[in-house]
Formats: structure tokens, sequence, C-alpha cells
């Protein structure tokens, strides 16, 4: 319930005090407080914002509480919002997937733009998103592009749900087929594909554990082996059986693996184009393979 009426508490008093709690552990407490005052009162943040003489009762400042609480924790925001923004949609997360990042945004543009252009005889636009976590790389293509169909895979139950859940939201579930599988697919159970795209663990074990978000995201999705390459080897290994002629691979990696990824698919494509794409902050982010 909410009212003008004494005996509550206001929205301006309360995000006053939130404010002043994350302040110790937050780059923007202030758009942080509104987030989870609009996701308590299930509105808009403009509208937190336009309403700060607005009481709140005891129930919705109690969860507002357990919330701020879970981020004093040490709780990873978007996993206490519950939900995140990628490329202009919006995901549910839980600690069973990876939060997404703006650096896996250039690799979905890269794919959008290239499926763009492209058409293939004979046969539908087939993509792989490999290690698909909350789904937000193969809901964001079906999404953008229409004329494909998305094969999802991850070895993680709980984050097939997940992304299940976000490809209903998004209404996207008809075209994505989720499978429990260990990276790319064998021939047998799925024809090769048009377009492979992956943001594989490439966080060097011993990096990884020095990291904040350690132990506070799954490391099943950040932890890349001893050298952060295990996963791309295992990838780079496996694509050129899982593409089409003429097909492309393209995989997000560790900023500073990009001579040894570059490598690994010149031993791996003898007869491929390899680049390697820079992200905005101008390190090497993407890998792309056309076969």
């Amino acid at each position: 319930m909410m009212n003008n009426k004494v005996g509550g508490k206001a929205v301006g008093e309360v995000l006053e005090d939130f404010i002043f709690r994350l302040g110790k552990n937050s780059d923007t407490p202030g758009l942080d407080a509104q987030e989870l005052l609009a996701r308590v009162l299930d509105r808009p943040t403009s509208w937190v914002r336009a309403h700060p003489e607005i009481c709140l009762n005891r129930s919705r400042i109690a969860r507002l509480e357990n919330l701020v609480s879970r981020l004093e924790r040490g709780e990873p925001f978007p996993y206490v919002l519950g939900r995140w923004e990628f490329l202009g949609l919006e995901f549910e997360v839980t600690p069973d997937v990876l939060i997404p990042r703006p650096e896996t945004e250039l690799l979905v543009e890269r794919a959008i733009a290239w499926l763009g252009g492209r058409t293939i005889n004979n046969g539908e636009r087939r993509v792989l998103d490999v290690g698909t976590g909350c789904g937000c790389i193969a809901i964001s293509l079906a999404v953008n592009v229409p004329g494909i169909r998305v094969t999802a895979t991850d070895i993680s139950p709980a984050a097939l749900a997940v992304a299940r859940r976000n490809a209903r939201k998004w209404h996207v579930l008809d075209r994505i087929s989720f499978l429990d599988v260990d990276l790319i697919p064998d021939a047998t159970v799925t024809d090769p594909f048009f377009l492979i795209v992956a943001n594989p663990p490439y966080i060097p074990t011993k990096t990884l554990h020095r990291l904040p978000i350690y132990g506070r995201e799954p490391t099943l999705a950040l932890d890349g082996g001893s050298d952060g390459l295990d996963l791309i080897r295992r990838i780079l290994a496996k694509a050129p059986e899982g593409l089409i002629p003429g097909g492309l691979l393209l995989m997000e990696i560790e900023a500073s693996e990009g001579p040894a990824a570059l490598s690994l698919a010149y031993d791996l494509f003898t007869k491929a184009e390899i680049h390697l794409h820079k992200d905005l902050a101008g390190r090497d982010r993407i890998l792309e393979v056309q076969v």
C-alpha cells in the first residue's frame, strides 16, 4: 500500500537512508537505491524519482531492507535485483548464471550484422550459442534476426532453466532449442551450423581466485584453466566439424589472450579467414573465423 498519509515512511526519506548505506560499496548508490525501490514497488525508476512524498508501509520497507542487506554482504547487484539489461532487453539473472557484460554485446552486434547480410540456399540459418547461461546471446539473436533458428547449449540444468524462462518472456522459445550438452553438440545430435557464437570461461584459474567476482558468480562460467584457454582450445578443435562451408565462428576472449587464441585458430583452420577484433577500450576481445 502507498499513500500520502502519516504512518508510513516517505519514498524520499527511504531513498536518502539507503543511498547513504549503499555508498560504502557502490559507485552509483543513488541509481542502485532507485532500482531496488522500483523493484519493490513494481514501478519504473522515473516514477520513484517523481514521487518522493509517497509513503511506504512496513512490509515494503522490510523487503527493501532485505535487498540492501544482501548488497551489504557483497552479493552482486544484478542478482539482488533479479534482472539485468543486455542489448536493450531485460533478462532474469540468478546466481546460477553469469551476469551479462557490455563486452559481450559487441559479439552479438557483430553476429547480427553478419547474419543480416547473408542467406543460405536450401536450408535455414542455424545458429549455435555455446554455453548459453541466462540465454542473453541466443535470445538477443533470435529477437533481432527473425529468420534464424538457434541451438543453445549449457552443462548447467539450472542455467538452462533460467534461459528458457527468458526465451519465453521474449516470445522466442519456439525458435530456440536448449540442450544439456558440453560445448558443441556431436554431429549425430545436430546438423552443422551457419554461425557459432561463444562466450566461454576464459579467466586463468589463479587470476580468477584473486578477483572480487570469485565465489560470487558461477566459477564454472569463469574459470578457463591454468592459462585461460582450456575451453577456447576445445571449442576451436570441434568447430570445424560444426560449421557449414562459408560458416562463421565468433568467440569472446580475454584481452591478453589475443595472440594465443589467434595462433590456436591458425593451427586448426588451415583455409579460413581469421581476425581479431578489439573492444571499445582498444583491447583484443573477439576472435572471428570464417571457413
